[in-house]
């Protein structure tokens, strides 16, 4: 997911205990820079939107939000009544065949309010591959439900600007592999046995989709003017970088919800303000509840730690973010991020320890030298571009990129994030470059723009107008997730329009180790060959890794029952209640 036990770093965040009886009422402040990538739950795969989307669009399953880091790992009901399992006859004998009971009770907010049925959902997935705004996870869903493939490839044909063609393929085409039986029940056919199943189905994409949705091109302003919801809140306002307003939802029912009590009567979200410090300052002096898509700032860390602040914590999230990725299809500098040498070299550019004290030093953040982090399924301890100290070896950097033919270095366009620490990262990388004869152009670019079209338009990258970024990723799950690590960022087979492959990275080689994965069931095979998948990209030197880090977050004094989604980098709105 693009963008971090329980709290660590000598402090925690309240879970609730000791904070009085919950009340409901009043309006949860959150402040921030930009919009999510998208609000469409089909294709937002940012944090802020899977917070988002949490709130108004429902999945089957569900991630418990928890301060303990492995609380929160197993899959949790949501729409579904319970999760299946081969004992309570959810899962048949060979694991190919998910039989998926739906609660009573679900209900859109239309108007008159009905009933979510099983085929709301099949359609909210047959809209991840629609040409217009497509699911950067469809990946997911291709590898591993029959008949995904065949129908996904079927969508990219029809016109992206004709919202009535999209809805007349989305139901005049089936998935083999879904079913309804009665408007409870889904069946789910697979290619293969996948214990991630249910992880896959707990993100946004993973919703139900109203048959209002047929009416608007997917994600588009019409679309984000006319959302429907059949979670705790709906959207009653948005204003593209300024404001997203949630009121209660009339239709909800909490005995529908187990994991949503919905204390706060409104979610306000204000954006625009991009400044970390001047977000930090509102969060303590009350003007504002919680941080949107900004972490502590890390002058402020040693203070709040050293007062042992209650409002503050470091949480348990492994995660990359931020990393360097190529843009493998870049024409300038005559294609040179095409070649393997060349970014082999670049590998050596970057001082990883300056930017791990700009996110806070060793409490927050450690260097990383290969894809898979720490504490994620696949993870051996790899450093194939050892540098001293991790600080960099400009001298080799160069020495290389002249052995692949650039001895006078290249000139390399650089967006970058202007939120949070993002502008200190691309001008200590512009630096580092510099150091190794390579001058980088930066820009500036806003969150939501960032990965909703600078990155994830493959017209974009094959003109040229980015040659480096520095995104971050944050696994869209824990627990079994070796692909979450792999196949969204390196699978160049599913690469087009909203990809998190952002640079087109495409090996077949990985291609296959993916597959191989997918289609093992042996815990520790799978773990190898995610491994042996890490090795091969590092080789390829697809992106540069920079640190392995936690998250810091704060929240206001009359913030009560923050419990922390690790894969969200959030608080879960719908748990926190406001005192007086």
């Amino acid at each position: 997911m693009v963008f971090g036990l329980a709290a660590c770093g000598g402090s925690g965040g309240d879970s609730g205990s000791g904070d009085g009886s919950p009340k409901k009422g009043g309006t949860l402040k959150i402040v921030g820079s930009s919009d999510p990538d998208h609000i469409d739950p089909a294709a937002g795969y940012s944090t802020v939107s899977q917070a988002l989307s949490r709130q108004f669009a429902r999945t089957l399953f569900i991630s418990k939000s928890s301060n303990n880091f492995a609380e929160a790992i197993p899959m949790q009901p949501d729409a579904a009544s319970e999760v299946p399992t081969k004992a309570n006859g959810g899962i048949s004998a060979d694991g190919k065949t998910i039989t998926i009971k739906m609660r009573t009770g679900i209900k859109w907010n239309t108007q008159p309010a009905r009933e979510v049925t099983a085929e709301d959902f099949i359609r909210g997935w047959k809209r991840l591959c629609n040409p217009a705004s497509p699911s950067g996870a469809q990946g997911y869903w291709i590898t591993t439900i029959d008949g995904m493939e065949a129908y996904c490839k079927g969508y990219t044909k029809v016109d992206p600007k004709n919202a009535k063609a999209m809805a007349d393929y989305q139901n005049g085409h089936q998935v083999s592999g879904l079913s309804a039986q009665g408007d409870k029940t889904i069946i789910v056919k697979l290619k293969q046995p996948a214990g991630d199943l249910f992880n896959i189905m707990s993100m946004g994409f993973g919703s139900a989709a109203p048959k209002e949705y047929d009416a608007y091109i997917p994600d588009s302003p019409e679309f984000r003017s006319h959302t429907v919801s059949d979670g705790p809140y709906q959207i009653t306002s948005y204003t593209a970088n300024k404001t997203i307003v949630l009121d209660r939802n009339p239709a909800w029912s909490g005995a529908s919800d187990p994991q949503r009590p919905a204390y706060v009567d409104k979610i306000q979200v204000t954006l625009g303000q991009d400044q970390p410090d001047a977000v930090q300052q509102q969060l303590e002096q009350g003007t504002a509840d919680l941080a949107w898509d900004q972490p502590v700032p890390t002058p402020s860390i040693p203070r709040l730690k050293s007062a042992k602040d209650p409002n503050f914590a470091i949480m348990k999230a492994p995660q990359s973010n931020p990393y360097l990725v190529f843009n493998t299809l870049s024409p300038n500098n005559g294609g040179a991020l095409g070649k393997k040498a060349v970014r082999q070299a670049l590998e050596y550019a970057i001082d990883k320890t300056a930017l791990v004290k700009i996110y806070g030093g060793p409490d927050v953040a450690e260097p990383l030298n290969q894809i898979i982090p720490p504490e994620n399924v696949g993870y051996q301890q790899i450093n194939p571009y050892p540098t001293p100290g991790n600080a960099g070896d400009p001298a080799k950097c160069k020495s290389l990129l002249a052995a692949a033919g650039y001895p006078k270095g290249l000139t390399l366009k650089f967006p970058y994030r202007v939120s949070s620490n993002h502008p200190k990262i691309a001008e200590s990388v512009k630096q580092n470059l510099a150091a190794c004869g390579v001058t980088a152009q930066t820009a500036p670019d806003t969150n939501g723009n960032f990965y909703g079209e600078s990155l994830v338009t493959p017209a974009n990258a094959k003109a040229g107008k980015w040659d480096i970024a520095a995104p971050g990723w944050i696994p869209d799950w824990y627990g079994p997730n070796g692909r979450t690590l792999i196949q969204p960022l390196f699978d160049g087979r599913t690469y087009g329009q909203n990809s998190s492959d952002y640079g087109g990275y495409s090996n077949p080689e990985v291609g296959k180790l993916i597959d191989q994965a997918l289609q093992s069931i042996d815990e520790n095979q799978i773990a190898s060959y995610w491994h042996q998948a890490d090795v091969k990209i590092m080789d390829d030197a697809a992106v540069i890794p920079f640190m392995a880090q936690k998250y810091p977050i704060y929240k206001s004094k009359r913030t009560k029952n923050a419990e922390f989604i690790a894969a969200n980098q959030a608080y879960d709105f719908s748990k926190i209640w406001l005192s007086s």
